[in-house]
């Protein structure tokens, strides 16, 4: 795909669409402006088979998480846990300016004392889960990605955004503190030092800082990261399934321990890609000189 694929149009004529809020009420700020969902989950099918977008869909409040859409995210996670044909997910929004920009903080100004831990502990539920998935997440940020926005993209493997997304954990401006795994991600992506920076003064910086000191792997200069998530997709999907989930587990865990253990994950996940018909595949395919055909198996 090029570069300058142009998206949208191509992109949703071979989408199978499927609204994963059925039978799940909404608040009134969800549908007074849009007929559709606050989330959608979307397949793409043809020579995209195997990728999945989840699609923010709030415009009134620039993608704030409310209620119902967090339960719709919570949903469309748990469901892509156990989807086999699902090779990669893309989360983007289709708010133009906005990526995410954290709680509904109208909708919390109404919502008991009691009830906002459990709504964020919802939260913290929600990155953990997007994180553990087997499969490679790609977070494509354009526009504002604050607070929870931010926390939720931090819970992605490849952060793509454009030059001038504006990323932030900004809780601290309303007294509160990130609560979704953000002090946590953060000070993995960039640092003790600069996380810290960051969460205390509430700086929102672009993205071409968050490049610099890698909080996003790439920052392009663009009014759109979509179709870059799409081409690193199309990459993935180029690969051994079965590989590509493994060496996300090697990455992970290997990465949260010392290097003699970490050492240990590589050599234990190493071992349950060599019985695979996929690597048999890739060995026959490299000798016949054509491109393989991996069936996941």
């Amino acid at each position: 795909m090029s570069i300058k694929y142009a998206g949208t149009l191509l992109l949703r004529s071979v989408m199978v669409q499927r609204n994963i809020l059925r039978g799940l009420s909404t608040t009134s700020n969800d549908s007074t402006t849009s007929e559709k969902p606050p989330l959608l989950i979307e397949r793409l099918s043809k020579k995209h088979e195997g990728i999945v977008q989840i699609r923010m869909n709030r415009p009134q409040t620039k993608n704030a998480i409310s209620k119902a859409m967090l339960e719709s995210f919570c949903k469309a996670v748990e469901e892509l846990k156990f989807d086999k044909s699902a090779r990669v997910l893309i989360i983007r929004s289709d708010v133009p300016g906005a990526f995410c920009t954290g709680a509904d903080l109208k909708e919390r100004r109404t919502m008991p004392a009691e009830e906002v831990p459990k709504f964020v502990d919802r939260i913290r539920q929600l990155t953990s889960n997007l994180a553990s998935l087997p499969i490679p997440v790609i977070a494509a940020i354009d526009g504002y990605a604050l607070g929870g926005g931010l926390e939720i993209a931090l819970a992605c493997d490849i952060l793509i955004a454009t030059k001038d997304a504006k990323m932030g954990l900004t809780e601290t401006k309303l007294a509160i503190i990130p609560g979704a795994g953000g002090t946590q991600r953060l000070t993995r992506a960039v640092g003790v030092s600069k996380a810290k920076e960051l969460i205390f003064t509430a700086k929102m910086i672009d993205g071409i800082e968050a490049e610099r000191i890698g909080l996003v792997s790439r920052a392009v200069d663009d009014k759109s990261s979509v179709p870059y998530a799409f081409e690193m997709a199309e990459l993935i999907l180029k690969n051994g399934p079965i590989a590509t989930k493994l060496a996300k587990t090697a990455v992970d865990v290997g990465s949260q321990t010392d290097l003699a253990n970490g050492l240990i994950v590589e050599q234990q996940c190493y071992a349950q890609v060599i019985p695979t018909q996929d690597r048999l595949e890739a060995l026959k395919a490299f000798s016949e000189k054509r491109a393989p055909v991996f069936k996941g198996e």
